[in-house]
C-alpha cells in the first residue's frame, strides 16, 4: 500500500485551511465595522446639516422681528439657537470618529491583510517544504518496494536454475551473479528510503512542533490584534460620544431655561399695550319711537355714535384675523403704508409711535449737537494754530452740520405737537354714565360731563364742525335751562350773536387748554378770576347756549328759557 493512502498530509492534519477562512472572515468584518462607522458619520453629519436648516428656516425675518417681544417667542428662539449648537456638537461627533475611528480602522484592515498574506505565505511554503519531504519519501520507498521485488525474483529464477540440470554452469553463474546485483540494488535503496524516512520524520517533526505552531501564532497574534482594536475603537467612539455631552447637556438646560421663561401674563399684558386702541366707548343706544308725537319729544340718535363704534370695530373688520394673527407677521390695527403722521393708526398706538419718533429725534439731535460742537473745538484749534490745518476746511461742514441740526429740530417740533394733539386724545376721560342721553340721567349732570369731554375733544385741529361731545352738550343744555351768559358774551344788542360765539368759542378754547393741555405761556393764563376749571364749565355752557341760538334749529319749547320766547 502507498504511504500517501496511509498517512494524511499536513494540510489535513490541522485545519489550515480553517485558519486562513477564519482570518479572512475576521478582517472582513473590521471593513464592515469601519463601513458603519463611516456611515455613521455621514448620518451624523446629514442630520447636523438637516439641523442647521431647519434652524434656519424658523429664523425669524425682519418683518416678524416686532412678534418676537413675546416671552413664547423669544424662548422659541433661544430653543432654535440651542438646537444650532446641539447640530454642532453633532458635527464634532462626526468629525471626531472620521479622525479618531474611520481612518484609524482602514489603516488597520490594510495592514492586518497585508500581515495575514505574508503569514499565509509563510505557512504555505513551510507545507511546501513537509510535502516535499513526504514526496521524497514516498519515491525512496517506490524505489525500495521496486529493487525488493526485483531482487525477489532474481532469486527465484536462480532457484530454478539450479535445480534444473539442463543448464550449463555459465548460465547458473550468470543467474547468480544477477541475484547478487539485485540484492545489492535493494540494499541501497533500503538504505535510501531509511535515509529520507528519517530526513521526512524530522522535517515533519519540525513542522509539527516548531514551524507550523508559529505560522498559527503569527495568525493567532494578528487576530488578537484586530480584536482588541474593535474594542477600542468601539470605546473609542463611546469617549467621543461622552465628551460632547456636557455641552449637549448645557444645550438641553438652556431650552429647559428658555421654555421656563415663557409667561403667560407677561405676553398678554404686551398684547393688551400693544392693540389698545384708546378709542372712547361709544354711548349707549336710545330709544327710537315710532309714532310721529313720540319722535318729536326723542331726539335721532347722534351719528357721532356710529362713528365712534367704527372706530372701534371697523379696524377689526377691515383686516382679517383679528387678534388670531397676534403671533403672525400680519400686523393688525398697524400702519402699513407708513403714513408720516400716523393718522392711520389708532389713538394709543399713534401716540407711541410718536413717542418713539419723537426719542429717535432727541436721539440724532444730540448726536449732530455733538458733532457740533466737536467741529467747533477743532475749528477754534486750527484758528488758534493754523500750522494744525485750515479753519475754512471745517467751516463748510459746520454749515451742513447746521442744516441737518435745523431740519432734525423742525422735524422734532412738528412731531412733539403731533404728540401732545395725540395725548389729549389718549387722555380724554370716559363718559360718565351720567352723561348718557337715554333718558335716566338728569340733564344737568349730563351738561358737566360732556362739557369736559367736549374740552378735551377741542385739542384736534382737523374738526371744523361741532360734532361728537360738542352736540350731545349741545343736546343735553337744550334741556335745561342756560346758565346767565359771560358779560362779555352777552347779546343785549351790543354785538351780534355770531361775534358772541366766536368770542365765548375762544374763550372755551383758552381755559381748556389750561386743563387739559401742557401748561401755558404765561402771558396766555386767565387773569385770576376764576379758577380754569369752573371756568372750563361756565364758558362751555355760555359758548353753546349762544351757538343753539344762532346755529341750531329751533329749540323745543321745553327748552326755552323760562317758557316766553326765542332768546333772539
Amino acid at each position: 500500500m502507498a504511504l500517501s493512502s496511509r498517512r494524511p498530509t499536513a494540510v489535513d492534519q490541522d485545519q489550515y485551511d480553517n485558519l486562513a477562512a477564519h482570518t479572512h472572515k475576521g478582517i472582513e468584518f473590521l471593513d464592515k465595522y469601519g463601513n458603519f462607522v463611516k456611515d455613521r458619520c455621514a448620518i451624523e453629519l446629514e442630520y447636523a446639516g438637516k439641523l442647521r436648516r431647519l434652524v434656519k428656516s424658523y429664523q425669524p425675518k425682519r418683518k416678524e422681528e416686532d412678534e418676537y417681544q413675546y416671552s413664547a417667542c423669544k424662548a422659541f428662539r433661544q430653543l432654535l439657537q440651542e438646537l444650532g449648537d446641539f447640530a454642532g456638537q453633532r458635527e464634532v461627533v462626526a468629525e471626531n470618529l472620521q479622525s479618531n475611528v474611520v481612518r484609524e480602522l482602514h489603516l488597520l484592515a490594510k495592514e492586518l491583510r497585508e500581515e495575514r498574506k505574508q503569514h499565509l505565505n509563510e505557512g504555505a511554503k513551510q507545507v511546501a517544504v513537509l510535502n516535499s519531504a513526504i514526496g521524497a519519501l514516498e519515491r525512496a520507498r517506490r524505489a525500495y518496494e521496486r529493487a525488493a521485488r526485483e531482487s525477489e525474483r532474481a532469486i527465484e529464477t536462480f532457484d530454478k536454475a539450479d535445480a534444473d540440470l539442463s543448464l550449463s554452469r555459465a548460465e547458473l553463474e550468470k543467474q547468480k551473479a544477477n541475484v547478487k546485483a539485485r540484492g545489492q540494488a535493494c540494499e541501497e535503496a533500503k538504505q535510501e528510503y531509511t535515509e529520507q524516512l528519517r530526513k521526512t520524520n524530522d522535517a515533519q517533526r519540525q513542522h509539527y512542533e516548531q514551524r507550523l505552531p508559529h505560522v498559527f501564532k503569527q495568525l493567532q497574534d494578528l487576530d488578537e490584534k484586530r480584536i482588541k482594536n474593535i474594542k477600542n475603537f468601539m470605546l473609542s467612539s463611546v469617549d467621543v460620544e461622552r465628551k460632547v455631552f456636557p455641552i449637549i447637556m448645557q444645550c438641553l438646560d438652556g431650552m429647559e431655561t428658555a421654555a421656563n421663561s415663557i409667561n403667560e401674563k407677561e405676553d398678554t399684558q404686551l398684547v393688551i399695550e400693544r392693540y389698545k386702541s384708546g378709542f372712547v366707548p361709544p354711548e349707549e343706544f336710545r330709544f327710537e319711537a315710532a309714532s310721529g308725537r313720540d319722535s318729536q319729544e326723542h331726539h335721532a340718535p347722534p351719528q357721532h355714535h356710529l362713528t365712534a363704534a367704527r372706530g372701534t370695530v371697523s379696524q377689526r373688520v377691515k383686516k382679517r384675523g383679528g387678534l388670531l394673527s397676534i403671533f403672525t407677521s400680519n400686523k393688525n390695527n398697524m400702519s402699513m403704508d407708513g403714513k408720516e403722521d400716523y393718522s392711520d393708526l389708532p389713538p394709543n398706538q399713534k401716540k407711541k409711535k410718536l413717542q418713539a419718533k419723537v426719542l429717535e429725534l432727541n436721539k440724532q439731535v444730540a448726536q449732530e449737537q455733538a458733532a457740533m460742537e466737536g467741529l467747533m473745538k477743532m475749528k477754534g484749534v486750527y484758528e488758534t494754530n493754523p500750522t494744525l490745518g485750515d479753519p475754512m476746511t471745517v467751516e463748510g461742514q459746520l454749515n451742513e452740520c447746521c442744516d441737518k441740526l435745523k431740519k432734525l429740530r423742525q422735524q422734532l417740533r412738528k412731531y412733539e405737537e403731533l404728540l401732545a394733539e395725540a395725548h389729549s386724545q389718549v387722555c380724554a376721560p370716559p363718559l360718565h354714565p351720567a352723561a348718557r342721553t337715554n333718558g335716566t340721567a338728569p340733564p344737568a349732570q349730563a351738561i358737566s360731563v360732556r362739557t369736559t369731554a367736549a374740552s378735551c375733544r377741542a385739542h384736534q385741529r382737523h374738526r371744523t364742525t361741532c360734532t361728537g361731545y360738542e352736540e350731545l352738550l349741545a343736546e343735553a343744555h337744550s334741556q335745561v335751562c342756560a346758565p346767565p351768559l359771560h358779560p362779555a358774551a352777552r347779546t343785549n344788542g351790543t354785538a351780534p350773536p355770531a361775534q358772541a360765539i366766536r368770542y365765548t368759542a375762544s374763550t372755551y378754547i383758552h381755559i381748556h387748554s389750561q386743563v387739559c393741555a401742557p401748561p401755558l405761556h404765561p402771558a396766555a393764563r386767565t387773569n385770576g378770576t376764576a379758577p380754569p376749571a369752573q371756568a372750563i364749565r361756565y364758558t362751555a355752557s355760555t359758548y353753546i347756549h349762544i351757538h343753539s341760538q344762532v346755529c341750531a334749529p329751533p329749540l323745543h319749547p321745553a327748552a326755552r328759557t323760562n317758557g316766553t320766547a326765542p332768546p333772539a
